[in-house]
């Protein structure tokens, strides 16, 4: 019954979070040096020209009211006008979904293929040398920023060895696969990190769990005793790691994005926030807060799944 209730109320929790951060957004925004209607029109622009295009997109309305406005237009679906390209940020922000998520989860699948083998290697030889170049190799990674690994990674496979494109995102399922290997990766070396240091300290513990203990005792081989029990008990900790770090991830690709010309929301809210398009920014925001939102409740919900002695 507890669960039940979870699934319904936990919702109606994220709520205030979400409102938060939409008052957030709207005023930070608007705090950005620089005048929208300047930006489309030019300096040369005349005072008739800049106030016409300010009535137009109600900017020229008290904040109280253009924030009310706005949750008006959420409420009903839409998240206004972008003054960049003159189309509504909804339609705009679904032709940019596709390449970023396919950009989170390629990421989020790498940097598990990563991170489980490295953490069992640490994890089967703890306090040897095996484990120890597992932990510096992830200690430093994680000090890597996103933007640097990926431009080593442009250097290394596009222009010395010319194998992976550089840019873009492309139109044929091969070479979208083709222009997110380098991203992916890119975000991936970097969560990677962070991962195989969780699932390590995981495993280790699951090593001497009475789980394991009875199943060594009824004489089943080591490697399948990690295997079979130590490594998804390992993992589920591991998924409230990933959900937590959903903000980073989002973040990274937004980064990644830029430095790879990807087409996806990070690029674009990057080039709202320079065009000073208040309301791309304000929407591409409220998709990634509903996302972190949802990735997290979702992860609550597959921890209590897989293991019933999580309460929340």
């Amino acid at each position: 019954m507890h669960r039940y209730k979870f699934v319904l109320t936990r919702p109606l929790q994220f709520l205030p979070v979400l409102f938060g951060i939409s008052v957030i957004t709207f005023v930070l925004v608007r705090l950005i040096p620089g005048d929208p209607a300047r930006n489309i029109l030019g300096t040369r622009a005349t005072p008739t020209a800049l106030a016409n295009i300010r009535a137009q997109y109600g900017l020229d309305q008290p904040m109280w009211l253009q924030y009310f406005y706005f949750i008006k237009n959420l409420g009903n679906g839409e998240m206004g006008k972008s003054i960049l390209y003159k189309i509504d940020v909804l339609p705009l922000i679904s032709t940019r979904i596709e390449p970023t998520v396919a950009l989170v989860l390629s990421s989020v699948i790498l940097s598990i293929l990563i991170a489980v083998p490295m953490a069992a290697i640490a994890a089967r030889n703890a306090g040897r040398a095996p484990d120890h170049i597992v932990r510096i190799v992830s200690t430093f990674g994680i000090g890597f920023p996103p933007f640097w690994l990926g431009l080593m990674l442009i250097i290394v496979f596009s222009v010395k060895l010319g194998v992976l494109p550089v840019s873009g995102y492309g139109s044929t399922i091969v070479d979208k696969v083709a222009h997110l290997i380098l991203p992916s990766l890119t975000v991936a070396l970097s969560l990677s990190t962070v991962l195989t240091r969780s699932l390590r300290a995981a495993m280790i513990e699951s090593l001497k769990s009475d789980v394991a203990t009875a199943a060594r005792a009824r004489g089943m081989p080591e490697g399948i005793v990690f295997w079979r029990h130590v490594v998804p008990n390992s993992l589920v900790p591991s998924i409230n790691l990933l959900a937590v770090n959903i903000g980073w991830l989002i973040g990274g690709t937004v980064v990644v994005e830029s430095v790879f010309a990807l087409p996806g929301m990070g690029q674009l809210l990057v080039r709202a926030i320079f065009s000073r398009d208040y309301m791309v920014v304000q929407g591409v925001a409220m998709v990634f807060a509903c996302a972190t939102v949802l990735v997290n409740f979702l992860a609550d919900i597959v921890t209590v799944a897989a293991d019933p002695r999580v309460t929340l």
